[in-house]
C-alpha cells in the first residue's frame, strides 16, 4: 500500500480520525493517497482542501470531466498508473459513455492528443498541461495568450493550471511514497460541489 507507515481508520484517534471522517468512503475506505498523509494530519488536510477546491468546486467553470481528463494525462505524462487508475473510473462516471471515455484514454496513452475528439482550445489546454509538466521553465506569456485567444477566459485558464499543479503534486505523493491501489475503492469524489466542507463520496 505505500513504503511508510500509515494510521488505518481503526487506529485513528483526535484531529485524524475527524479527518477521515470527511473523506472516507463506504465501509470507512479511506484512499491510500490520503492515509499516506496520516502521521502529518496536518498535510491530509492541505491536500484535502487544495483537492475538493481545484476539483470540486461550485465556481469552476469548465466541466469537471475536461478536469479530470486533464488530470489523467498529467498521470499518464508521471507514468502515475494510481490516479490514473483513480480519475479514469471517476471520469467514466462523469461521461456516462464508456466508449467514449475509453476512446479519450487510448488517445491519451498513444500520446495522440491532436487526434483526440475534442474542440481545438480543449487540445491547447492539453498541449499547456504537457509543457507544465515535463518543461515548465519553457511556459511563456505567449503560451498563455494563446489559451485566451483559442476561447479560455483568463479564470479558466486559472482552472487548468490548477488542475495541472495539483496532479504533479499529487503524482509525486504516490510515487514518491509508494502508493498503490491496493483495498481503495477507485473512483469516488466528492460530489456537493457547492459546500467545501462536504466531502461525502458518489
Amino acid at each position: 500500500m505505500a513504503w511508510i507507515k500509515r494510521v488505518s481508520y481503526g487506529d485513528s484517534t483526535g484531529k485524524l480520525r475527524n479527518l477521515y471522517d470527511r473523506v472516507k468512503g463506504p465501509d470507512d475506505n479511506v484512499d491510500n493517497i490520503m492515509m499516506i498523509h496520516s502521521l502529518r494530519p496536518h498535510t491530509l488536510e492541505g491536500h484535502m482542501v487544495m483537492y475538493k477546491n481545484v476539483l470540486h468546486h461550485s465556481s469552476n467553470s469548465l466541466e469537471k470531466w475536461f478536469l479530470e481528463l486533464i488530470g489523467i494525462w498529467v498521470s499518464e505524462l508521471n507514468r502515475c498508473d494510481y490516479c490514473v487508475k483513480h480519475h479514469f473510473t471517476g471520469l467514466k462516471r462523469l461521461l456516462q459513455d464508456d466508449a467514449k471515455a475509453i476512446r479519450l484514454m487510448n488517445h491519451l496513452t498513444e500520446k495522440k492528443i491532436h487526434s483526440m475528439p475534442l474542440q481545438n482550445k480543449e487540445k491547447l489546454a492539453l498541449e499547456y498541461a504537457q509543457l507544465l509538466t515535463e518543461n515548465p521553465s519553457k511556459i511563456t506569456k505567449e503560451i498563455v495568450k494563446s489559451l485566451d485567444k483559442g476561447g479560455f477566459s483568463n479564470g479558466e485558464v486559472l482552472e487548468i493550471n490548477q488542475v495541472v499543479a495539483y496532479f504533479n503534486y499529487a503524482n509525486r505523493t504516490v510515487l514518491g511514497l509508494g502508493c498503490n491501489t491496493e483495498g481503495d475503492i477507485l473512483g469516488l469524489s466528492p460530489g456537493n460541489s457547492n459546500d467545501p466542507d462536504d466531502w461525502s463520496h458518489n
